[in-house]
């Protein structure tokens, strides 16, 4: 197993100081990297560990800050805070485009080389960094079937991959259809993986706190769509040497 490097790592966006936490593998070589995007509530451990398993696989990974050092408890207030975020495209891509010039900027990254996942409303402002034409080598999201600006999928330069439960009332059958028809219209080459009786955020465990209805943990689920990520990523961002 590589050795991982972690640091946090401070950078402006949106208004707010965003506090992104950045894993190295082992050596001093330049690698492929990885942003991570979040979930609605924010950057928590869980999110900061998919970061780590990627360096651990041999990628410089940066999982963001959506929320200025801030992770939401009360759903309410998240909901307060993402939804005008969500419907605002420039707002997203300019987090987006804040995180990835903090990962462009560290040594260790092949700039050449980079792909974005993202979850819930990061995985929203990954497809926005496709939508805004930024050079990526993959764009992998999970409960993330936001559709864009008239047009703008057309600028999208690499494959997208993208997974959702069956069950999600926040993502239902129309909004996949609605994402579908944008990826087809565009020409993109893209993926849709549905899978069976999952809720929203199927793939974040439990937490102690109260959850919106329609979100739900299902662990194989989770499991299979983190396989799914990461064979996105060794398919379209291989790691050699």
């Amino acid at each position: 197993m590589t050795t991982v490097t972690t640091h946090a790592v401070e950078y402006p966006a949106d208004g707010l100081t965003m506090i992104g936490h950045l894993a190295l593998p082992s050596g001093v070589d330049r690698r492929p990297a990885v942003l991570i995007g979040p979930e609605g509530t924010g950057l928590n451990d869980f999110q900061r560990r998919r970061a780590d398993a990627l360096a651990e696989l041999g990628y410089v990974a940066l999982a963001f800050d959506i929320h200025g050092g801030r992770w939401f408890t009360d759903p309410q207030e998240m909901l307060a805070r993402v939804m005008p975020l969500l419907a605002d495209p420039d707002r997203m891509r300019g987090i987006g485009h804040a995180a990835l010039d903090v990962l462009r900027a560290e040594p260790r990254t092949d700039p050449d080389r980079i792909a974005a996942i993202g979850y819930g409303t990061g995985g929203a402002i990954a497809l926005e960094l496709g939508r805004d034409g930024v050079d990526l080598r993959a764009i992998g999201t999970v409960n993330a079937l936001t559709t864009g600006r008239p047009g703008e999928a057309a600028r999208i330069r690499c494959p997208v991959w993208a997974g959702v439960g069956s069950q999600d009332p926040i993502m239902p059958a129309a909004q996949r259809d609605a994402f579908a028809a944008e990826m087809e219209a565009a020409g993109v080459d893209w993926r849709l993986v549905v899978y069976g009786g999952a809720l929203h955020a199927f793939h974040h465990p439990p937490v102690d706190q109260t959850v919106l209805p329609g979100v739900g943990h299902h662990p194989l689920h989770a499991r299979r769509a983190w396989r799914d990520i990461v064979g996105l990523l060794a398919e379209c961002l291989p790691v050699t040497g």
